[in-house]
């Protein structure tokens, strides 16, 4: 799980990098879901949250 403390410290670039990062996990997990491959399925809620926490740190800094 990411820190918001932690991700204050890094510049847009490097947020911007680990939201993408995020958001590509958060889609691969959808497809592991609809295959019936996913047996963990609370990773869901802690990427969406990762994502919503640097969507937040983005929008406070413009």
């Amino acid at each position: 799980m990411l820190k918001a403390k932690e991700l204050r410290q890094k510049n847009i670039e490097e947020l911007t990098k680990t939201l993408q990062e995020e958001r590509v996990k958060l889609s691969d997990l959808n497809f592991k879901l609809v295959g019936a491959q996913l047996k963990n399925v609370s990773e869901f809620s802690k990427i969406k949250r990762n994502v919503a926490v640097l969507l937040t740190i983005l929008n406070e800094r413009k």
